[in-house]
């Protein structure tokens, strides 16, 4: 029966592998210049074996300027909100978690918040919310010491109440912003987007993200048994203090980082992790890389609606709310029992 459940959940995470690879080229044929799958290969397989230039320059403008930055960071940014989605509800199990629970989405959004008042760079923004978005959590963990009888719930609690302050300072930023520069910048950074987001950025954000994803896929057999109960892991040799520190700075790393480029993206931590448990169960060997696939497929598809659906691009974070919110909706009303 374990055998016939791994090897389905094998099949899926195979099913997901492809879903990736036809979304990530799909991706570069969508648009006002589209680039088909042959053309994209040919170019790629020639910059990679160094072979005589036979393309046209527009050709590798739009795919190594144009749309390969935005195509891998909505690739990095989805596979890394879905595994710290997917870390924290299984670390405080329960299935309302998110990366935002602990306040990393808005501290990150009141530092890029007061930089942007400040009129401060992109790099400097990015820099800022990172930073803000690691003090909430560190702020929020400091409080939980405090809470001797359940430091987990005493930790969300905190996290709660960081994230409320931290969304009552951008909303007071908001309120004294230039209405006519800063107020706009300020309220589309909020929405989230990845459309501007260049090379350098991207090469930037990805070492936190990358980093924080493979501490979380090296501990993900340690993330079963913390899952199922403290008192069961403990029971099994495993340290639950410095397991919860571990996963708690892993997620938070990759949350804050990917708030940094991409601004407010919510849904993707929440909803995707639910869709990986369905598709292969909650083992964490299979799940994990699983959330980490559908949440890079899921915010390619989103953001290829995002350019395609209006003349002017639609900010990536309305979107991933339209598609999570009633998925998350259906999923309460009809498979609640098995979420």
């Amino acid at each position: 029966m374990a055998g016939t459940s791994e090897r389905r959940g094998k099949c899926f995470l195979f099913l997901a592998g492809i879903l990736f690879i036809a979304v990530f080229v799909a991706s570069f044929a969508l648009g006002k210049y589209p680039v088909s799958p042959s053309e994209l290969l040919h170019v790629l397989w020639g910059k990679l074996t160094g072979a005589p230039k036979d393309w046209a320059d527009d050709i590798e403008l739009v795919i190594f300027k144009i749309r390969m930055p935005r195509i891998l960071a909505g690739a990095l940014i989805g596979a890394g909100l879905s595994s710290a989605g997917a870390a924290y509800q299984g670390l405080f199990r329960n299935p309302m978690v998110s990366p935002d629970v602990l306040g990393a989405s808005a501290g990150a959004g009141f530092g890029a918040a007061f930089s942007l008042l400040l009129g401060l760079n992109f790099a400097m923004v990015s820099v800022n919310a990172f930073i803000c978005g690691l003090l909430a959590v560190i702020v929020a963990y400091l409080i939980s010491t405090r809470v001797k009888q359940n430091p987990t719930l005493g930790m969300v609690l905190a996290g709660i109440m960081i994230s409320s302050l931290f969304s009552s300072g951008t909303s007071y930023i908001k309120l004294i912003a230039d209405p006519n520069n800063t107020l706009p910048l300020i309220t589309y950074w909020l929405m989230g987007s990845i459309s501007s987001i260049r090379v350098n950025e991207l090469i930037y954000a990805s070492i936190p993200i990358c980093l924080g994803m493979l501490v979380l896929y090296l501990l993900r057999w340690k993330m079963n048994l913390v899952a199922v109960g403290e008192d069961e892991a403990r029971s099994m040799g495993i340290n639950t203090k410095v397991m919860r520190i571990i996963i708690v700075a892993a997620s938070t790393l990759i949350s804050s980082a990917c708030v940094s480029i991409s601004g407010m993206i919510g849904w993707v931590g929440l909803v995707i992790p639910h869709f990986a448990r369905l598709a292969v169960g909650h083992d964490y060997r299979v799940m994990f890389p699983m959330s980490m696939l559908m949440g890079a497929s899921f915010l390619m598809t989103v953001d290829d609606f995002a350019r395609l659906l209006a003349t002017q691009e639609i900010p990536i974070g309305i979107l991933t709310a339209f598609v999570g919110a009633p998925f998350f909706l259906y999923l309460i009303l009809n498979r609640g029992d098995k979420i």
